[in-house]
């Protein structure tokens, strides 16, 4: 028996780096469309009923990021048991780069006189921003800085209870009924009185609490979820697909049977939507893992290290994109095209989002001190509070 034993180091998980990388493509997709969409001059007409009915279809995203943050969290700390370092660690890496983009942002808009934001109404605005993550679709923020304070109960609970099987399942069965409650009951219930945490419930980290579960019991059971995934493929992505499709006569059911708005008929919080989002998620997994057995087999370089690439500076993209989402809104409203033609130039205007994003966030991922503005800082004030090494490369967990 040896006398001493070295660390085994922990596998770099590739398959985690695509994910994010559909993941964070999905959302950009989604508020592209819905910018042509608002372009658009006849709002019964095909082109802008296409873009609506399909929205559901890539309205997985949100999820899926939700999903990954809980994934990346346990295989960073489940067993470190340090809190007050994970505290300091991750509400510095979100949260300071949730101040300076609300900052950044807000004083811009208000620099370009884009309404509604106003100088006069600045601090009101900006306050209200902070609190409630209402602007710049960084409201995913709030909710992830709400699971840093949950995550060392949830560590706890999967300690404890030695059947995950058990955990999962009735995080399922809550999370089914509170979708059910949410697009039956509680949106069109008068919640004026509520405090805001109770009556936004699209950013209340309850909301999500399947997600993060879920994420949580496959880094538990990495290997057990990869072997059912590749066993049960075929079958999986057909349901994916069928369900799919299912979105769009989903979308109308709730527009001409329910008579909801569209607002609600696209809301995430369906029962429908939850099936399909789960699916979905291990569908893309799959591909992150096809994408893992090609590196191994002759994968182009250049194309590893773009995703690799990619990867590292998501959250950075997700943070900036109103930047690119913004730019996106004044070219089309410089243009009088048909809509037809705004339908036609959404592959163009999605490329010019996606790079936009990515240049920006690159920018910052590379050149000092703006790394603090992606999470990912190159100046340290403290030595400790650096990434600890052997822990995942993979690690940014936002």
């Amino acid at each position: 028996m040896p006398e001493t034993t070295k660390k085994k180091k922990r596998p770099y998980l590739h398959e985690v780096d695509l994910m994010r990388i559909i993941f964070i493509f999905g959302v950009l997709l989604n508020h592209t469309t819905t910018a042509f969409s608002q372009s658009m001059a006849d709002a019964a007409g095909a082109p802008h009923m296409t873009l609506l009915a399909t929205h559901l279809l890539i309205h997985f995203t949100r999820m899926g990021f939700m999903f990954m943050t809980g994934l990346v969290l346990t295989l960073n700390y489940y067993h470190r048991n340090d809190w007050p370092t994970f505290f300091k660690k991750r509400f510095a890496g979100s949260g300071w780069p949730y101040v300076l983009w609300n900052i950044i942002l807000l004083t811009a808009s208000c620099l370009l006189a884009i309404a509604p934001f106003t100088w006069a109404n600045y601090w009101p605005t900006l306050t209200s921003a902070l609190l409630h993550g209402d602007q710049f679709y960084l409201y995913y923020i709030v909710v992830t800085l709400q699971l840093y304070v949950l995550f060392p109960f949830m560590v706890k609970l999967f300690q404890k209870v030695s059947n995950h099987n058990l955990i999962l399942l009735v995080s399922f069965l809550v999370q089914l009924a509170v979708v059910f409650f949410i697009k039956y009951d509680y949106q069109f219930m008068d919640r004026s009185n509520l405090t805001w945490w109770v009556r936004s419930y699209g950013v209340n980290v309850f909301t999500y609490q399947f997600y993060f579960i879920f994420g949580e019991y496959t880094s538990l059971h990495y290997q057990q979820m990869v072997q059912g995934i590749r066993k049960h493929a075929r079958a999986l992505i057909t349901a994916t697909l069928l369900l799919s499709v299912g979105t769009v006569p989903y979308y109308f059911w709730n527009r001409n049977v329910l008579g909801f708005a569209h607002s609600y008929a696209v809301s995430p919080h369906q029962p429908y939507m939850f099936v399909y989002d789960v699916l979905m998620i291990l569908t893309i997994f799959w591909i992150g893992l096809k994408y893992s057995d090609w590196r191994q087999h002759g994968m182009p370089a250049r194309l590893d290290q773009w995703v690799k690439n990619g990867a590292k500076v998501s959250f950075g993209i997700y943070l900036d994109q109103t930047i690119g989402l913004t730019l996106l809104r004044w070219i089309l409203a410089q243009t009088h095209l048909s809509d037809w033609g705004y339908f036609a130039a959404i592959p163009l205007g999605y490329v010019f989002v996606l790079a936009v994003s990515f240049g920006i966030a690159c920018f910052c991922y590379k050149v000092p001190p703006f790394g603090i503005l992606i999470g990912r800082p190159q100046w340290h004030l403290l030595k400790h509070n650096r990434q600890p090494k052997g822990a995942l490369l993979n690690d940014t967990a936002k």
